[in-house]
Parts: C-alpha cells; structure tokens; sequence
C-alpha cells in the first residue's frame, strides 16, 4: 500500500464528507524547498526591478523583503492551510503594490499558486470558495480603482495621448482587465479541475477496494459451498454404504451359528459395500485433487445418476428391505448434477427405510418425469417419523442434505409422515423439456 492511500481518509468519495487525505511528508518538504525557491526568486527579481527603477520612490529594502516573504513563505503550508495561505499571500500581494515594492512577476506567480491550492485542497468547499471569491472581487476592485486614477493621471493621459478608433489609453485598461480575468480564471479553474481528479482518483480506489471484497466474500461463500458439498456426498455415499455394512454384518453375527451359508452371504454383501464405499471415497478424493479443467470432477461425479437407482433398491432388497422401482412417464436426459442429486436422495431415502422404517417394511421408489419437472418418491409403510426422531442430529443431517440438493436445482421436497403409517420422500426438480430435448438431440448426435 502506498504511503497516500495509507493516509487516505475511509470515505465514500461520493459522500459530502470526503476530503482529501493530508499531505505526504515528502509533499510538505517539497511545498517548502518551492516556498524557499520562489522567495530567493522574488528578491533576485526585486534587485533587477530597482536597478531598472520602475519606481520612482520605491519602498524600502526591510519593508520590501518582509513584504517578498509574505507573499512567498506562506506557500510552504499551501495544502495543509490553503484558505489562510490565500489570504495571507493576496494581503502582502496587495501590499506590495500599494507600497510600491519593486516586483512584479513572482508575486503574481505566487499568487497563481495560493488561489489554485484553495480550489486543489482546501476540505471545505464553501470556504474555498467565498475565499476566493473574495479574493478575486478585492482584486478586481482594486484593479477598477487603479485604472480610475490612471485615467485621471495627467501624466498618463499625456502618455497614452493619441487618435484612432481606439484610445490607447481605453485599450491599456481593456489589457489590464483581459489580463486579470484570465489570470484569476485560471487559477479558479485548475483549482477546481485538481479537486475533481483527486476525488476521481479516491473514487477508483474505492471501487478496486470494494470489489477486492467483494471477490473475498465470493471466495469465501465458494468454499463454505463446496465444503458443504462434500459433506453431503460423504453423508449420501459413504454413510450410506457404511450404515448397509452395519447391517449385513449383524445379520451374519446372527446366522452364524445357525446358517453359516446365509452368513457368509450376507458377509460378501458387506465386502461389496465396502468396495463400493471405496471407489465412491476414492471418487471424491478425485475431486479434490484433479482441478476442473483436466476433466476428473465432471467424471466422477458423472458416474452417478438416476439410471443407477435401481441398483440401489436391489441393494437395499439384499439388505433384507423389500423394495420396488418404478419409472412414470417418458424419460428424459437430465442435467448431470440433477441426476446425481436424486439418486443421492433416492440413497439417502433408502438408508432411511432400512434405519427406521422397521424389519417389515417395504419400499416404495417412483421416478415420475411430468411435464415440466422430474419427481423422485421414496415411500414406505414403516414406523415412519417416531423411530427417525429418536435417531438425534445424526438422522437429520440426512434431510438437511436432501433439502439442499433439491433447492440447488430449484426445486421443492417433501417429506412426511403417512397418512396410513410410514414415511415419504418426494423431491420435484423443474425440469425444461426444450432442454432436455436438445440434449437428447445432442446425446443421440
């Protein structure tokens, strides 16, 4: 960060209160050496005045000298007081001339200079500007008076004695008048133009500041999404596969003695869900290391689908739930995270049933594609909500993943207990036909 947004004021610069920050230290050191250059320029171009003798009765060297430092001197605090800055020059400004000291050009520099600095950094507009307007109408006036008394001078009317269409002495005026309002203008003008690029400049920093944060905040809420994300998948897949391996080993924890044939069955059951429960980790290991680009995520994430739910419910069938699938409707291709994300919930649902749903329940899954949306339903004619709520928070993890998966496609969920015992599970997902339709023209291409 630079030494100037350090010192920069955190201000909307859209805001009326915006100022422009303080001078840097190497700014108020520069303000000073010029302060100190135009003085020693002031006297050497007051000696040369005097030896020119443009006065007759000049004002004296101490007189003069205080008169050059006043003008010049104040500048070192030009943007740290600008308003007092103007003042104090245009007073020795004014002074100079009335006491005759011999000097005109670095004054008029420096006064350039002071009514510009109030335009550039004066932080309260309305004083910057009465102060100059003040300034400006003093001079004018004392401009006004000066042409009046030369124009009653016998001596420059001689001097400026002539004939034409236009007086020499009309046309010194008119030149002193141009001069003065282009000078006063000018410094008026950059004063102003100098505050608005700064205020532009803050302005543009504002916005990259903004929008710095704003990247942050999206990163963030990225990684809290993709974290979510895995959590579900680690809860739908592996939790899944973990919770059946819990159940056929039980089962052949109980044939063993009497059965040792349906044991060891329902013990390849469980090396199958441990396999599965492998590949399905190792999937998601994948992820996480296989960035984007190179294809790894969509494949793997690809590999999961609703044309894979009947392998889940003839899973749970050889986890002893008695479970039928069903498909409603004309099928149609589906986008891939809304494929995943049924099937998930159709795992999750399943799992459920074996849970809570009690050793004679049976499972009821239905894939419906409607109109304009694809369903999924999960329905059993189990225990229902009473066994799930003894389970605590591990069980309702299950529905809190569910709920996310169907609001990340826009869809709604359901679930409830049963009218006549048992719960269900119905996610609808809208689904765009015209889509889909493309996509089947595609995948048929």
């Amino acid at each position: 960060m630079s030494s100037n947004d350090a010192t920069e004021q955190p201000i909307d610069p859209d805001s009326t209160a915006w100022r422009r920050r303080l001078p840097t230290a190497a700014e108020g050191r520069a303000d000073v050496g010029m302060a100190v250059a135009l003085f020693a320029g002031a006297v050497l171009s007051w000696v040369l005045y005097r030896t020119a003798g443009i006065y007759e009765d000049p004002a004296s060297g101490p007189v003069s000298l205080l008169c050059l430092a006043g003008a010049t001197l104040p500048l070192a605090w030009r943007r740290r007081w600008p308003a007092a800055v103007g003042a104090a020059v245009a007073t020795a400004f004014v002074l100079i001339a009335t006491l005759s000291v011999p000097e005109l050009l670095v004054v008029n520099i420096a006064l350039f200079m002071a009514l510009y600095s109030v335009g550039a950094w004066e932080p309260s507009r309305r004083r910057a500007t009465w102060v100059r307007v003040a300034v400006i109408i003093g001079m004018l006036v004392w401009l006004l008076v000066s042409l009046f008394q030369a124009s009653t001078d016998e001596e420059m009317l001689e001097k400026f004695d002539g004939a034409g269409v236009l007086s020499p002495m009309v046309a010194y005026m008119l030149i002193q008048l141009l001069t003065n309002v282009l000078y006063f203008a000018g410094a008026y003008w950059f004063g102003d133009h100098a505050w608005a690029s700064a205020r532009d400049r803050a302005r543009m920093r504002w916005r990259t500041r903004e929008l710095q944060v704003e990247r942050l905040r999206v990163e963030a809420q990225a990684v809290t999404i993709e974290r979510l994300r895995l959590a579900r998948e680690l809860h739908d897949s592996v939790g899944h596969h973990v919770s059946l391996m819990g159940v056929q080993a039980a089962a052949a924890r109980t044939l063993l003695d009497v059965d040792r044939e349906r044991a060891a069955a329902a013990m390849e059951h469980v090396e199958d869900a441990a396999r599965e429960a492998v590949d399905e980790l190792h999937g998601l290991l994948t992820t996480l290391r296989v960035h984007e680009s190179e294809g790894g995520p969509q494949e793997a994430v690809g590999s999961l689908g609703v044309d894979r739910i009947p392998e889940l419910v003839e899973g749970a069938c050889e986890a002893g739930v008695r479970a039928t699938y069903q498909v409603v409707g004309e099928p149609a291709p589906l986008p891939p995270v809304t494929s995943l994300n049924l099937y998930r919930i159709a795992q999750e649902a399943l799992t459920n049933v074996r849970k809570h749903a009690g050793a004679s329940a049976q499972a009821d899954v239905r894939l419906r594609y409607l109109t304009d949306a694809v369903e999924l339903e999960v329905a059993d004619d189990g225990v229902g909500l009473r066994r799930a709520s003894s389970d605590g928070a591990a069980g309702r993890l299950g529905l809190v993943g569910m709920r996310e998966r169907v609001a990340a496609d826009g869809g709604e969920l359901l679930t409830a207990p049963r009218r006549l015992g048992g719960f269900v599970v119905r996610a609808q997902v809208p689904l765009r036909r015209e889509t889909a339709d493309a996509r089947r023209e595609t995948a048929d291409v």
